[in-house]
């Protein structure tokens, strides 16, 4: 698209944009996020729409300084991306994705850091791996179960960045019952957490540990790598990324369904 162009979100007109594509001001994910843009822009934090010639986005990245990154890394003197989204569906596959990247790598390159690094995986909530091969990115690092450490170091003998480590230590460390992990990053977070808790609550009879990260280090300290989300049971990770209560009851019927099983088998036997 020839008129498409990207626009800087600024303190000034960040309410002329859509919050991860919540346009209602009032849902809590947007206020909780809108808060959180206006505090981290004083801390390097950069966002950029892609829009249309008619001035309406399809396309966003967030990228800040490595060192405060809400992710489970150390990347320090790289710029990191949260966020890289088409989300209109007949941009994708049109260049549109190369062009934020390309943005940040400039911007990157005019800072003086290493080079520019983002997290990537197959599954939901992150870009493929795909997009940053094609524009000069490399695997770094891996953590399980499918999370890929992509970056694009200036010069070769740079530090690489990597991934933080002992994620089965820190998911014990939350003992016994459901708790659930939760920051502002995301925008629609808040609904999943509110979904999952009141689910747990009404059909399980379980009060979860809501736990707010509330800092980045927090969040680099977490117990997966994507670390703003993650619902943990008895210390076993059911989910490191937004799920819905659909998901979440079958989840959990498994796990209450195990012990019954065992115990049939055991009869039989």
């Amino acid at each position: 698209m020839e008129n498409a162009r990207l626009v800087d979100v600024t303190k000034d007109n960040l309410a002329e944009f859509p919050c991860c594509g919540i346009k209602n001001s009032a849902h809590e994910g947007h206020r909780q996020k809108t808060g959180w843009i206006k505090t981290h822009l004083d801390k390097g934090l950069r966002i950029k729409f892609m829009v249309d010639g008619k001035g309406v986005p399809f396309g966003y990245i967030e990228y800040l300084p490595g060192e405060c990154a809400w992710r489970g890394i150390e990347a320090s003197r790289y710029l990191f991306i949260h966020c890289l989204w088409i989300f209109v569906k007949k941009y994708q596959g049109k260049g549109h994705a190369s062009r934020l990247i390309r943005a940040a790598v400039d911007e990157a390159k005019k800072t003086g850091v290493r080079g520019v690094a983002a997290m990537a995986r197959q599954g939901p909530w992150l870009a493929a791996a795909g997009i940053y091969l094609k524009n000069g990115f490399e695997v770094v690092d891996t953590a399980p179960p499918d999370y890929l450490l992509m970056a694009l170091r200036f010069k070769k003998t740079s530090p690489k960045p990597g991934f933080k480590r002992d994620w089965g230590a820190k998911l014990k460390a939350f003992g016994p019952g459901l708790t659930l992990i939760y920051t502002a990053q995301c925008p629609h977070i808040a609904k999943f957490a509110a979904d999952i808790a009141e689910t747990a609550e009404k059909t399980y009879r379980l009060k979860p540990s809501l736990i707010e990260l509330k800092t980045y280090r927090d969040a680099q300290n977490a117990p997966t790598p994507y670390a703003v989300f993650a619902v943990i049971y008895d210390g076993r990770l059911l989910a490191d990324h937004p799920i819905s209560r659909i998901r979440f009851k079958n989840i959990m019927k498994g796990i209450l369904d195990a012990p019954k099983a065992k115990k049939l088998a055991l009869r039989r036997g």
